[in-house]
């Protein structure tokens, strides 16, 4: 009995002493808070006895032995996993690969997760990675790793698992919309290699610019591809379409610093939090590296995050159309605070706004042309041999009567089977070209 008292009161004394503190602070701004606000700062006395007496059993009673260090660790991510999603405690190993991430090199698989159901759920694969190569989709639910049942894990124990060394493979059990049965998908893993922008001439006049996620790079290196789509073209684009399909976000800075590329004036994106530096508010500088060139871009499921700020951005301040599926909805921000034992903790500080004052949080953004999921596949060889007579193939018929004149072609290089292969950038593209023909 005064084994148990000895601990209680130990664990008790330690956790007031860090409860002190923070309420030392918490007083000490006083002068900055409502009453109201330090009314609900007040400690919970019964709560914590409540949690020292569990720290006591499990110490005591637990069927092998518990350091204290790992107790506290598991509490701290406890607290953090029942916030929301999104927030997190970060040993030192995982806060370095969060760094890692966002420089766009790190070891894994290419997947952007989150956690929904206790299942681990595929936000979006990136970009010319292993997951996206063994044809991982958006919305795949990850049941088990191996042979290790998901649920029941926290995300960064799911994370750490999916991470290893270059080389390795992983069995990922996956539920999947539409599938009968779960399906079971072996992916190496690799080191990868993020290149957040890639860009092509879709034909003469229209760039098609793709992001797939966003790094501290992005601005700068979407400046380049759009200098090099114009030098490619001999001149200024006629339009452009810019794809955050399955880009689950990033870098603030990298979303705000890409659509202020594309907008001349106005608000960007604003942020509103319970802390004062939680508010911030974005604009826009007095250039447009398009010249003003139309712009469509393309959203689904997967885009997430500064995708989600990019498109609300450009849609609000009405200087390009939003085409595909509706986004995944993730308006919050998170703030990584370090620690002074090397660890960090991912908080979500902040929700962010689009100029007009909407919050995408769980809502997602709305596109101006819905696109349906579709494939589209040719017609038959015997088919598509057929031709349908015309005038020109009648014998006798009249000739054109300007002998030497032929219609002028359109530049199709780049362009064969984009509707089959890609309907969503083929709409994109006749829209841009519908829009071209119109300001003649």
């Amino acid at each position: 009995m005064l084994k148990k008292k000895n601990i209680f009161i130990l664990s008790l004394g330690i956790l007031l002493g860090v409860f002190m503190g923070t309420c030392g602070s918490v007083f000490a701004d006083l002068d900055k808070t409502d009453a109201a606000v330090a009314d609900s700062e007040a400690l919970p006395f019964e709560d914590l006895r409540a949690f020292t007496e569990i720290f006591g059993r499990i110490k005591r009673d637990y069927v092998e032995p518990v350091s204290d260090k790992k107790l506290l660790e598991d509490a701290i991510r406890g607290m953090l996993s029942g916030l929301d999603p999104h927030s997190a405690y970060l040993v030192a190993e995982e806060y370095q690969e969060l760094k890692e991430g966002t420089t766009g090199q790190f070891g894994g698989l290419g997947i952007e997760v989150t956690m929904e159901n206790g299942f681990v759920k595929v936000v979006s694969p990136i970009d010319d990675t292993p997951a996206q190569r063994a044809g991982i989709k958006t919305g795949d639910l990850i049941v088990r790793l191996d042979d290790q049942p998901v649920k029941g894990m926290s995300l960064n124990d799911a994370v750490k698992i999916m991470r290893g060394e270059p080389g390795s493979k992983i069995l990922l059990t996956i539920v999947r919309e539409g599938e009968e049965a779960p399906l079971k998908i072996t992916i190496t893993r690799d080191i990868i290699k993020v290149k957040s922008v890639k860009s092509r001439m879709l034909e003469k006049g229209y760039g098609y610019l793709r992001i797939s996620s966003f790094q501290s790079r992005t601005g700068d290196s979407l400046k380049e591809a759009v200098a090099e789509l114009k030098k490619e073209n001999q001149g200024k684009l006629k339009g452009l379409v810019l794809d955050l399909r399955n880009n689950p976000g990033g870098v603030l800075n990298a979303a705000v610093e890409v659509s202020d590329a594309f907008i001349k004036s106005g608000l960007i994106v604003y942020t509103e939090g319970r802390i004062e530096n939680s508010e911030m508010r974005f604009n826009a500088a007095s250039d447009d590296i398009l010249d003003g060139a139309p712009m469509v871009v393309l959203i689904n499921a997967g885009s997430a995050s500064a995708s989600e700020i990019v498109a609300g951005a450009l849609q609000d301040q009405k200087r390009a159309i939003i085409m595909g599926e509706k986004s995944f909805g993730k308006g919050s921000v998170q703030t990584i605070l370090p620690a002074s034992n090397g660890a960090a903790v991912k908080l979500t500080t902040a929700r962010y706004y689009t100029p007009s004052g909407r919050s995408i949080q769980a809502e997602g953004i709305e596109p101006d042309i819905a696109l349906a999921r579709v494939k589209l596949e040719s017609l038959d060889k015997a088919a598509a041999d057929f031709k349908p007579v015309k005038e020109a193939d009648l014998s006798h018929h009249l000739q054109n009567g300007k002998a030497g004149e032929k219609g002028q072609k359109g530049d199709e290089k780049g362009q064969e089977d984009l509707d089959t292969q890609d309907y969503p950038l083929y709409q994109a593209l006749m829209l841009l070209k519908g829009i071209s023909i119109i300001e003649k």
